[in-house]
């Protein structure tokens, strides 16, 4: 029986421990250095398609309707008049049972969670080094060392077993972009609506059936380096409401005392694709590329790696690097295409911009090279 050590408790590690526990071949335990995994956020995630096909292999589709929200379109509004451009039909995607979802992140986890022994999960807990054996040696901060066959890297966007790994820092580049997150009061829309307006954009979505509503926006912001790694500064109350002064100066939408749970983070993307190859050392998830946000694929992202990788595992194909490699390309361009799309200023270039969503929506070419060829794949 092979054993595998699983470096993170997120969604790609869970995703990754769930399908080991429906294979007899191997063994498996998690590290995780946060003292407990939060269960009780309530912002939201998008899941597309290529992402619920492989999480209903583990019975998703068993999950509780009235934990979930299946939106039918994607609206497009101008955020400073609050004027619909166009919309999306994404039940075009859908697949029987495999339907575009909006969840909490936290009703994620704990599905997840759910097959997965407690006894499998070690918390307090950190990857010092590794020694390279006929095992692989690893040793932790707590000085525990045990020998594993497999390490599964999927520590998040920053992870510090890559650094060690690659005995180099291997740090995250700041997006200049933060991200204001919370839950909106007054909204009854039940479709995904994404309001556009200068330097910044936000989303709207239902989590579940009980009119909980999801608000992120990505505002663009030019700090150094040393401010956005300031975990007070995104603490501070006047920070924060000079990012919702910003949205409420330039969108229909106000704001002040509708947001509920606000927390605002910087937004760090990996700076460049960089594989690391170490026999039976694996990278999954944002520990292997984290993405701009705003595409909506970093859940599903994450989700699919783990798949691919415990297929390559369990069959000895060794393709894992090489189709995640032309993945991780396609994913990222349309992620970048679209931060620089969601967020012009000029009003030339925003009125070239809505005239071609108008079109681009309605275009079965654009749609299946854009959307489909991710969603499907």
């Amino acid at each position: 029986m092979k054993q595998i050590a699983i470096i993170g408790a997120g969604i790609s590690g869970l995703y990754f421990a769930n399908l080991l526990e429906m294979d007899s071949s191997f063994d498996y335990k998690i590290y995780e250095k946060r003292s407990m995994l939060n269960l009780h956020e309530s912002y939201g995630i998008q899941l597309s398609v290529n992402s619920i096909k492989l999480l209903n292999k583990i019975g998703f589709k068993n999950l509780s309707a009235y934990e979930v929200s299946f939106p039918n379109k994607v609206n497009f509004i101008d955020a400073k008049n609050n004027n619909k451009i166009c919309d999306i039909d994404i039940t075009r995607f859908n697949e029987e049972s495999n339907r575009y979802t909006t969840l909490k992140r936290s009703t994620l986890i704990k599905f997840l969670l759910n097959k997965v022994p407690d006894s499998k999960i070690n918390y307090n807990i950190e990857l010092k080094d590794i020694e390279y054996r006929e095992k692989l040696k690893v040793n932790f901060s707590n000085n525990l060392n045990e020998n594993f066959d497999y390490i599964i890297v999927s520590d998040g966007v920053f992870s510090n077993t890559r650094s060690i790994i690659a005995g180099k820092d291997i740090n995250p580049k700041f997006l200049k972009s933060v991200a204001l997150r919370g839950n909106i009061k007054t909204h009854s829309n039940s479709d995904i609506s994404i309001f556009m307006g200068p330097n910044f954009h936000f989303v709207i979505y239902p989590v579940n059936q009980n009119n909980e509503y999801n608000f992120v926006s990505i505002i663009k912001k030019n700090l150094t380096q040393k401010q956005a790694e300031d975990e007070n500064l995104f603490k501070n109350n006047d920070f924060l409401q000079s990012l919702i002064s910003h949205i409420n100066q330039n969108a229909f939408i106000n704001l002040n005392g509708n947001l509920e749970n606000i927390k605002a983070f910087p937004i760090f993307v990996s700076e460049k694709l960089e594989i690391i190859n170490r026999k039976n050392i694996f990278f999954v998830g944002d520990a292997l590329f984290s993405f701009p946000p705003s595409f909506a694929q970093g859940a599903s992202q994450s989700i699919e790696t783990s798949n691919d990788l415990f297929t390559d595992i369990k069959n000895e194909s060794e393709k894992y690097y090489r189709e995640r490699i032309i993945k991780i390309k396609s994913v990222n361009w349309r992620s970048k295409l679209n931060h620089l799309v969601f967020h012009l200023k000029n009003p030339l270039f925003t009125f070239i911009r809505n005239i071609s969503l108008k079109y681009l929506t309605k275009n079965e070419r654009f749609l299946k090279s854009y959307l489909e060829n991710i969603y499907r794949n």
